[in-house]
Parts: structure tokens; sequence; C-alpha cells
């Protein structure tokens, strides 16, 4: 006996009309299980994690100077010469004028190693490098703390162009709007302090047998990053500290006083970024 047409109809539904819509099987859900660009990793993110995975070799072309590195270094070494030449041809040299000029110079080296430091825990603890100008040093700095014997193998203007690049885009103007023998004591001391700090970061990095004698009696006296002074940047991986590279002088305020901790639960607080100091410690 043939069944009735209602019968039929219920037969040929299809097997999932019970169950709810938002649990049925769908494409959209089907597709989404593969890759799509937007979740692919950035490229060159993924080549700069490539990049830190193993240290450079002693020969390795990112440590070497390349011609424009050496003539940044030129361009900021002249500009600085030019800032103290101004310095002690204004001020009347040995004359009474030279003691405003000297004391602006002291200060200028005092506040290089503030500066310095500053700096130095910006780029260890925030951006990546895709930021802006200062993309490669940050990436640098990652590599310099999984490896921290590779800045003793960078050749000088390798290790010093960008800082050198910095100052003289500063002080050039300087130099040509401004006679001011206090100005340039200041800025001339500071930007070479400033341009040379990698250099002192490096020298502290260095056996103390391999430094040449002026360097280690400094270091000695004081007036230099010593390897010391430095050795607990590396050494408390989990709270960074002692950033300051240029003398280190400002290290012992800025630790006993917690005050980069300070500014880092302040900028936490306003604009919700995480140093990498709080997750990430081998990736400064």
């Amino acid at each position: 006996m043939a069944l009735p047409l209602q019968t039929m109809s219920y037969t040929l539904r299809s097997p999932t009309h019970n169950i709810p819509r938002s649990h049925r099987p769908s494409l959209l859900r089907v597709r989404s299980k593969f890759p799509t660009n937007k979740s692919q990793p950035n490229r060159e993110k993924l080549v700069a994690e490539q990049r830190l995975v193993s240290p450079p070799s002693s020969n390795d072309p990112t440590l070497q100077s390349t011609r424009t590195h050496c003539l940044w270094v030129a361009a900021g070494c002249t500009t600085v010469f030019a800032s103290f030449t101004k310095s002690i041809i204004g001020g009347g040299f040995g004359s009474h004028l030279m003691l405003e000029p000297a004391l602006a110079g002291y200060a200028g080296y005092i506040l290089a190693d503030l500066g310095s430091g500053l700096y130095h825990w910006a780029i260890d603890n925030y951006g990546d490098e895709s930021t802006p100008l200062v993309g490669t040093q940050i990436e640098a700095a990652r590599g310099h703390h999984k490896w921290p014997w590779i800045i003793t193998k960078r050749q000088f203007a390798n290790n010093s162009h960008a800082l050198a690049r910095g100052m003289t885009l500063m002080v050039l103007p300087l130099v040509l709007a401004c006679n001011d023998p206090v100005v340039h004591g200041f800025v001339s001391v500071f930007a070479f302090c400033i341009l040379f700090c990698q250099q002192f970061h490096a020298w502290a990095h260095e056996s103390k047998s391999k430094l040449p004698p002026l360097v280690g009696t400094f270091q000695d006296m004081g007036l230099l990053l010593s390897r010391r002074q430095h050795v607990n940047h590396h050494k408390h991986q989990l709270t960074y500290m002692s950033y300051c590279i240029v003398s280190g002088m400002w290290n012992n305020v800025l630790d006993e006083n917690k005050i980069f901790e300070a500014l880092e639960k302040v900028l936490y607080v306003q604009f919700g970024v995480r140093p990498r100091s709080w997750s990430d410690p081998d990736s400064e």
C-alpha cells in the first residue's frame, strides 16, 4: 500500500531538522579551520625571531662595520668636536671664563649617564624589530641579552653608528645656530658620552686583560662603566636593573628607589603596555 504524501515528505527531511540552527555544521566553520592571511605571522618578525635562535659567529656580516656606519660615526665625531671647539674658543682658553663651560661639561657627563639608562631601559622593555627608527636596536638588545659576549665582537662603527646618527642630527643645528660656550660645554660632553656609550658598554663586557690600560684605569676610578658595575644588569634577569652605561653612577640611585619599576607601572596603568621584564626576561 502506498504511503501517504505527508509521511513521504517526513522521510525525505534532513536528519538535522531537529538540531538547533546554531549547532548545525556550516561551510564557514569548516573553512575557518584552514589558515588565512590574517593568521600568518608577519614575515619580517618571523625572520627576526629566526635570527635570535642561535648566536652569530664572530665573522658574521651583521657584526661588521659598513661604509655607511663609518660615515655616520665620522659625522658624529666631527659634529661633537665642532661643538667642543666652540666651547673652548667662546670661553677664552686659559681664562677664568672657562669655569662655566667646564662646569656645564661636567653636568653633561653626569646627565649623559642618566640619559643612557633611560634609553637603555626603553629599548630593553618596549617595542620590537618593527618599531620605527629604533627597531634594529631593539632587536640587537634582545640578542645581547641572550648572548652578552656578542657586543665584544661587534666592530666599533657597527656598535655606535645609530647613536652617532642621532647625535649628528641633534647637535649639528646647535653648532650652526649657537655660539654660547656654556651651551656647547654641556652639549659637547653630553653628546660625546652618548655617542660612545655603546663602546663603554662593550668594554664592560670585556675581560680586563684585553682592555687598553687607560680604559681599565678609568673603570677603576668609576669614570667609565666597569664589568663589576654592569654585572647586575645581566644577573637579575627577572627584574632588570643597572641600565646606565656611561659611568654607572646613577645605577644605585635608580635601583634602590625602584624608579624604573615605578615608570613601568605608570605606563601599564595608563596604556596597558607590559614591559618585557615582567614576562620574558630573555627577550630584552
